[in-house]
């Protein structure tokens, strides 16, 4: 467990998570698809904007507080869907719920989860929920109804996983999922007895074997398996009347998440979406697809009055500020807000907000803005 009083930065965070995890998890947590090209670029494409301060500005009454839908939240960021956190920190989705509630924060579950939904709502029911859709129509409102009976207000379609990506990293680094027992994968847990104590072996003890337990209406498979079998669900005959399918069914706030062409946010507007997040899934799924920086400023202009959300490559309070600036209305961030549930708990958690919300405050002063919603474009300028 590293001191949080250590943690300077997300950056500290994520050092501290690969001495915390076994390599394999870690290389789950980390790593992005084939090359990681699309995960590489979707960090230095934040350094191709550079700030135009403007001086003499009273900054004295700087406030974070921004109001995404119909909830005003502490910060202009928050906790993307990360999957399978329960296995890299403690009751992981319950943790990143926990501090997300008490900050007062948005928090975005993932459907690929291994805490049951309904435990989550109960704890905070604030937050979303991110679905990845079976590939039936029965299945699928199953799963719309299951969410909805736990009291989600707010579900998050996500579309950029028609099929499983090429993760060759994953299996390089031993990682399967469910993990598959092996000589490799003890010797990884005996190395790294923090983990296997206080996260595996408590977990199991205490809760029991983790499974899947969101993917579908029903619980899946187990996390430890020496078969290997997971229900993956053949996503690639989804199209927009499946989109259609949910709208109609789902009576709350709709979000689709993984659009990346402005034709997309478009069709999804006229089709009753009630936001669009923009990513490409933190560089996990298509290497060599877009950043979601680089086509923000189209897919504010398709999405018209629609909110417009961003994820991938954030890692600085200037990175939140300079997403704002080219039109989101919020920013989520995945990977650091996992590597601090894994090393702190809730406590880290809370420690990522507070240094993000120290960097993007201070940035601002720098900048001459008192709030997040005054960044625009004239702010930047492109190199």
């Amino acid at each position: 467990m590293a001191s949080l009083k250590s943690i300077l930065s997300l950056d500290d965070f994520e050092i501290a998570a690969e001495r915390h995890l076994p390599g394999p998890v870690y290389a789950y947590v980390n790593g992005g698809v084939e090359d990681n090209v699309s995960r590489t670029a979707n960090r230095a494409q934040f350094g191709d904007y550079d700030f135009v301060p403007r001086m003499l500005v009273s900054v004295a009454n700087r406030t974070l507080e921004t109001r995404l839908f119909d909830k005003t939240h502490a910060f202009p960021f928050g906790i993307a869907p990360i999957g399978m956190s329960a296995l890299y920190a403690y009751r992981g989705d319950l943790t990143l719920a926990r501090a997300a509630r008490d900050m007062n924060a948005a928090m975005c579950m993932s459907g690929s989860s291994l805490i049951r939904m309904e435990d989550v709502a109960a704890e905070a029911p604030d937050s979303w929920f991110q679905v990845y859709l079976p590939g039936n129509r029965e299945q699928i409102r199953a799963l719309v109804e299951r969410v909805a009976s736990a009291g989600f207000s707010t579900l998050v379609f996500t579309v950029d996983c028609p099929v499983p990506a090429n993760r060759e990293n994953n299996v390089r680094a031993g990682f399967s999922a469910p993990l598959r027992p092996s000589a490799r994968l003890l010797w990884s847990g005996i190395t790294h007895p923090a983990w296997s104590v206080g996260t595996f072996l408590r977990t199991c003890v205490q809760h029991g074997m983790p499974h899947f337990e969101n993917n579908f209406a029903t619980r899946g498979a187990p996390m430890l398996s020496k078969n290997v079998l997971r229900d993956f669900s053949d996503r690639g005959n989804l199209d927009w009347d499946d989109w259609d399918f949910v709208r109609a069914l789902w009576k709350g706030r709709l979000v689709i998440k993984g659009v990346l062409h402005r034709d997309d946010a478009r069709i999804a507007c006229e089709r009753g979406a009630d936001g669009i997040w923009v990513s490409n899934h933190g560089g996990r799924q298509l290497d060599g697809a877009i950043s979601p920086l680089r086509v923000l400023p189209e897919i504010v202009e398709a999405a018209g009055e629609v909110p417009v959300m961003i994820d991938s490559g954030i890692r600085r309070g200037t990175d939140v500020l300079k997403a704002l600036a080219l039109g989101a209305k919020f920013v989520f961030l995945g990977r650091s807000f996992g590597y601090a549930a894994s090393v702190g708990g809730e406590a880290g958690v809370k420690r990522a907000f507070e240094i993000l919300a120290h960097e993007t405050k201070t940035a601002m002063a720098m900048i001459g803005v008192n709030r997040p919603q005054e960044m625009s474009v004239s702010h930047l300028r492109a190199r």
